[in-house]
């Protein structure tokens, strides 16, 4: 399988082993012991070349390339469970804080509409003003 995998990306076997050697591609073995490349592994050569032959990455650069993409891959899908799992504890809260509204809510008959206001006038005169006859010093509160 080795040999198809090489003519098919047009680089040499030992290239590929030297990948696998790097840690950079572990395809699976059969019972023989041939190397048997998945989807995965083949998009990962694809990557691989793409890095070192378009881009000029060493096989030390390629490797933190690689190890950050999966990284971030796994970060992706934590960040997706947990927003998963807030999403749902908003929505377990939603319906009980509901149903804890709905029971403070009151039934109140419709009747005419009433406005109290309350209003205080106070009138302070001192005894001067009293005999002078100076107008009165009034204050509302």
């Amino acid at each position: 399988m080795i040999s198809a995998v090489a003519e098919l990306y047009d680089i040499h076997p030992q290239t590929l082993r030297m990948y696998e050697r790097e840690g950079l591609l572990r395809p699976n073995r059969s019972e023989g012991n041939t190397r048997l490349y998945s989807a995965l592994d083949l998009e990962r050569l694809e990557l691989i070349l793409t890095l070192t032959r378009d881009l000029g990455v060493n096989l030390a650069g390629v490797e933190v390339i690689l190890n950050m993409r999966e990284n971030m891959s796994r970060l992706q899908e934590e960040v997706g469970s947990l927003m998963t799992y807030v999403r749902d504890e908003l929505l377990k809260n939603e319906s009980k804080l509901k149903g804890r509204f709905e029971q403070a809510l009151v039934r109140v008959e419709r009747g005419p509409l009433m406005v109290l206001e309350r209003t205080t006038r106070i009138t302070v005169r001192s005894s001067d003003e009293q005999t002078t006859g100076d107008a009165d010093k009034t204050s509302s509160l």
